[in-house]
């Protein structure tokens, strides 16, 4: 049997220490949940005695059930001249409902010269009196040894005292700290080799780092090869500064590279999940090279890797991505090969014939010359290959389209949109008035249509961007503008390209629409409606 590494989350406390990061207590308890789905042994809930929200966060975690993971308060040791059991923070930490308090203490001269302004051996005392403490009220104490890297380069028998201090005094587990994020691997590796060498042999060693120098993960693994035993880290790297230790990074490739036990292979392949999910709750745009989660982690997009990856996917991939829960992508481009566009056919269920992908290989070298970036556009792009396979079936025939906006002074501006078009041999006119051409033309394009296509209103536009191709023609330069969409179940890019902001932005939006009236989309479209509406 493969050994096992413990996993201690900390988004919810260093996580959140993160510039722009902020959740709800309700917000936090849904995190808890899905690291513990994950397989996270430990979640540090935060400091319940730092704030109202904290306090309010452990009120609710008192009353969740939570299948695997145990909940770990975060506290510091007692304040100087004053006994631990007399600590108002430790007397938090000794009455919440949490079974394991973390403690972190001192260990670097320095901060006990600039910070905490307490001579060495008292510092000793505030670790032994702190870990005890708590050992009595019946906590499993874990102890973080704060700089601790730092310490031990400058002192390493001091550095080695403050760790005896807490183990003798009860703590379960010792992690050491690489605060600052700048100890390189092989000094990591050293140092927790000889705490392992010192004191493993009564005490389990772990290890907390940051990402200051681009090196968390790194660390992080340098130390669990040489003996620590648990790991502490963040969701998709959050934290002060640089971040912390990538726990879904280090997760994967303690399991997947290093051999070690961490979760059932049912929880790893929900990996991906895990990781968008806590990045929706966060707020926070997905990393899409973001290793085994992001969007590009399995993304290919030159003619030749695409062509090895179709022949063979260990060509150029590290490991299966449903593994971790995540899909390979290939990208279509001007560097793309024929392949690509056949990988692309066959998964969305269109025959091309013997030689329809080497036309719209083509077509796209075209398309990309004038300006159109289809990798982020796989609607349009899937659009593309329905042309070439025959059959695709346009939603309309287009007479004309117009946008008028005005702007009154002292007034707002107000924006008409009315088309003409044809569907089915019958001429529809609609007008309507939106925020901007964009919602406009869309709002009247959706009222002509909707009784013919009523699955359009499952269809969301969420996302508009514009770029200038050529920026040194001013307001006569290219725009291109792409559109993301969306259905509730599956997203889809549409591209539109014209020296008129207001036709690329047209082009766009139908094509939006079509891609998400394509078979495959609303396929998946009904049969989520007859799930809905099938009796339990």
């Amino acid at each position: 049997m493969a050994e096992q590494v413990t996993l201690y989350d900390t988004t919810l406390r260093d996580g959140m220490q993160g510039e722009g990061m902020s959740l709800s207590a309700q917000e936090k308890v849904r995190v808890a949940h899905a690291l513990d789905e994950l397989g996270i042994d430990l979640i540090e809930a935060g400091f319940p005695a730092s704030n109202p929200k904290e306090a309010a966060l452990f009120e609710l975690l008192a009353g969740e059930r939570f299948e695997h993971a145990a909940i770990a308060a975060f506290g510091m040791t007692r304040r100087r001249e004053v006994a631990a059991a007399d600590d108002p923070a430790l007397q938090v930490l000794a009455e919440c409902f949490a079974p394991v308090c973390t403690i972190v203490g001192k260990t670097w001269s320095l901060h006990l010269e600039k910070v905490t302004r307490v001579d060495p051996e008292e510092n000793l005392a505030m670790i032994a009196d702190s870990v005890a403490f708590l050992r009595g009220e019946g906590k499993r104490v874990i102890y973080d040894a704060e700089h601790f890297f730092d310490a031990w380069a400058d002192d390493p028998d001091y550095a080695l005292r403050c760790l005896r201090a807490a183990a003798d005094a009860g703590a379960e587990n010792l992690t050491l700290c690489d605060t600052n994020g700048a100890t390189l691997p092989p000094a990591v590796g050293a140092a927790t080799a000889a705490v392992v060498a010192d004191l493993g042999d009564r005490v389990a060693v772990g290890i907390h780092t940051h990402d200051d120098a681009g090196l968390g993960v790194a660390t992080a693994l340098a130390a669990v090869t040489q003996g620590a035993r648990l790991v502490q880290g963040t969701v998709n790297g959050y934290g002060e500064r640089c971040g912390n230790a990538n726990l879904m990074t280090v997760l994967a490739n303690l399991q997947l590279k290093l051999g070690y036990d961490c979760v059932a292979p049912e929880q790893l392949g929900r990996l991906t999940e895990t990781a968008h999910l806590i990045d929706e709750l966060c707020n926070v745009s997905p990393n899409p090279n973001q290793p085994y989660v992001g969007a590009n982690a399995f993304a290919h997009k030159g003619g030749m890797h695409v062509a090895g990856v179709n022949t063979d996917a260990r060509t150029f991939e590290h490991i299966d991505p449903a593994v971790v829960g995540a899909d390979r992508r290939l990208l279509i481009s001007e560097l793309s090969g024929k392949g690509t566009v056949a990988a692309r056919a066959r998964e969305i269920g269109a025959d091309l014939g013997p030689d329809g992908a080497a036309r719209v290989a083509e077509r796209v070298k075209d398309l990309e010359h004038r300006g159109y970036h289809l990798e982020a556009a796989d609607g349009s792009f899937d659009l593309l290959i329905r042309k070439e396979a025959g059959d695709y079936e346009a939603l309309f025939g287009l007479e004309s389209w117009r946008v008028i906006v005005e702007k009154v002074e002292g007034g707002a501006v107000r924006t008409e949109a009315t088309i003409k078009i044809w569907v089915d041999g019958e001429r529809y006119i609609r007008t309507a008035e939106g925020n901007g051409p964009v919602n406009a033309l869309d709002r009247a394009l959706r009222d002509a249509i909707r009784q013919r296509h009523p699955h359009l209103s499952e269809i969301e536009l969420v996302n508009y961007k514009v770029r200038i191709l050529d920026e040194d023609k001013g307001t006569g330069a290219v725009t291109r503008v792409l559109l993301d969409a969306s259905d509730g179940t599956d997203s889809w890019g549409t591209i539109g390209v014209s020296e008129n902001i207001i036709e690329a932005s047209w082009e766009a939006l139908v094509d939006s629409l079509e891609a998400g009236m394509l078979p495959g989309r609303l396929h998946h479209r009904r049969r989520r409606a007859e799930r809905e509406v099938a009796p339990s």
